[in-house]
């Protein structure tokens, strides 16, 4: 069991309600819902890891890739911290929900 509890934040405002459904109704369609792991990088031993998390996690947005996400996102990205023990170190990952159409597009272009 990990002492480090596995912390999460947002990439931009969090949204007001979570709703956690497969498919959704937007624009009179139904649309099945994925959350897709679109970012991840690990980072060794460091004494404040959401500090040092700041310029990779900022990076990542200011990307093609990113800035595309953070546009068709149906909320904002969310972003997770992990004890990484294979290197002591933490690993974040970074997860956004698409609906059908753009999840299509992100994996044509980015696989």
């Amino acid at each position: 069991m990990s002492l480090v509890k596995d912390r999460q934040g947002y990439l931009g405002s969090p949204p007001a309600n979570i709703k956690k459904n497969k498919f959704m109704i937007i624009d009179n369609r139904a649309h099945e819902i994925h959350e897709v792991v679109v970012h991840e990088f690990r980072m060794g031993d460091v004494e404040d890891p959401i500090l040092y998390a700041g310029e990779p996690l900022y990076k990542w947005q200011q990307s093609e890739q990113g800035q595309w996400v953070m546009a068709h996102a149906l909320e904002a990205p969310m972003w997770n911290q992990m004890a990484d023990h294979l290197t002591y170190g933490y690993k974040f990952v970074i997860r956004a929900r698409l609906r059908d159409d753009d999840y299509l597009i992100y994996k044509l272009k980015w696989g």
